[in-house]
């Protein structure tokens, strides 16, 4: 069985490793395809080192079909689609108890902090695991778990029908939560320096910013008759884009974390002070958000198949990586893992 391995110092490397069978109350996976995101590049920058234990197959953005379970599992058959919400919680900690299980203090992300997707098998508990529908094309079961982000970070943001949604950052979760914003009828704005990435938001119908060449304020001001947007998601995890947000949000305005921001940021208090902002943390998802991406996914409100760029067989992986890290023509990568050549 092919795997691909984070074996440290910045490097995927393809192996083989025996499949793991199923065990009870645990369900075997036949991997069709698993997308590389952001977090996957954090691990292989190896800021992730302290929580992966290497060597490790990563992944976690994934679909395929059921290809064996152990004894106690039921209601997955073999062959069904399926997709898996990679969060696995204690139960006992204080989040779990105050209903907040997905943001469990000892929660353990699959694909991070144990073995992941990208492999022609995967053995998982089988409370992770999600059928998909039948008619869901497979390479978009792959985007469920990253429209699931985004469907959480709308409902952080309690974002509503005609509000003003400036997304900061349009690489694959700008992107989608942009594309789950407009599906709860926003007005929605993108902000984004490279051109191909907002090339496809412009192809996806999205008024798209460059914040190297245009006037933020001018534009955002003349947008929102100056009154500034009510909601703003930070996804780049820059310096520059928590400051524009809090900057252009309006009076009362929602600032939504998105981006994974590695170093301590320097944020204006006294703007929250004087325009009563509200800042609002988004880590992750809960069942139904995936549930609703689904459905999503399904009615063809998520464009699955402009934001697919790619797709490499799993002997590529490597060079998938790489890609991705050295920036250019590349969207959302998937790893098709049954094909190794």
């Amino acid at each position: 069985m092919r795997s691909a391995l984070y074996t440290g110092n910045s490097t995927i490397e393809v192996a083989d490793r025996p499949p793991v069978p199923p065990a009870s109350g645990e369900v075997q996976i036949e991997v069709a395809y698993t997308g590389i995101c952001g977090t996957d590049l954090h691990i292989l920058h190896g800021t992730m080192d302290h929580r992966v234990r290497v060597p490790q197959t990563i992944g976690h953005e994934m679909s395929g079909r059921v290809a064996a379970v152990g004894t106690g599992v039921t209601g997955l058959p073999v062959g069904t689609p399926v997709t898996v919400m990679p969060l696995r919680w204690c139960g006992a900690c204080p989040a779990c108890a105050a209903g907040h299980q997905h943001i469990c203090h000892r929660l353990n992300f699959i694909g991070i902090d144990s073995v992941g997707a990208m492999q022609q098998r995967w053995t998982v508990p089988a409370s992770v695991v999600i059928p998909l529908p039948a008619d869901l094309p497979l390479t978009h079961g792959a985007l469920v778990e990253p429209t699931a982000v985004a469907v959480h970070d709308v409902r952080r943001a309690a974002l509503t029908a005609h509000d003003k949604a400036l997304v900061i950052g349009g690489g694959p979760v700008g992107l989608l939560i942009a594309l789950v914003a407009r599906s709860v009828d926003a007005d929605v704005v993108l902000v984004e320096l490279d051109p191909h990435r907002r090339a496809i938001a412009d192809r996806l119908g999205f008024r798209t910013l460059d914040p190297a060449h245009d006037d933020l304020a001018a534009e955002v001001g003349a947008w929102t008759g100056d009154a500034g947007p009510s909601v703003a998601f930070e996804v780049s995890g820059s310096a520059a884009g928590i400051t524009a947000a809090v900057d252009l949000l309006a009076v009362r305005g929602r600032l939504v974390v998105v981006g994974i921001h590695s170093q301590p940021r320097e944020i204006d208090v006294f703007r929250f002070f004087w325009r009563e902002l509200t800042m609002v943390g988004a880590r992750v998802y809960q069942r139904d958000d995936y549930d609703t991406a689904i459905e999503l996914l399904r009615a063809g409100k998520v464009a699955a198949e402009t934001l697919i760029t790619h797709v490499e067989p799993l002997t590529n992986a490597a060079a998938a990586f790489e890609a991705l890290r050295a920036g250019g023509d590349v969207m959302k990568v998937l790893i098709n893992c049954q094909e190794t050549s």
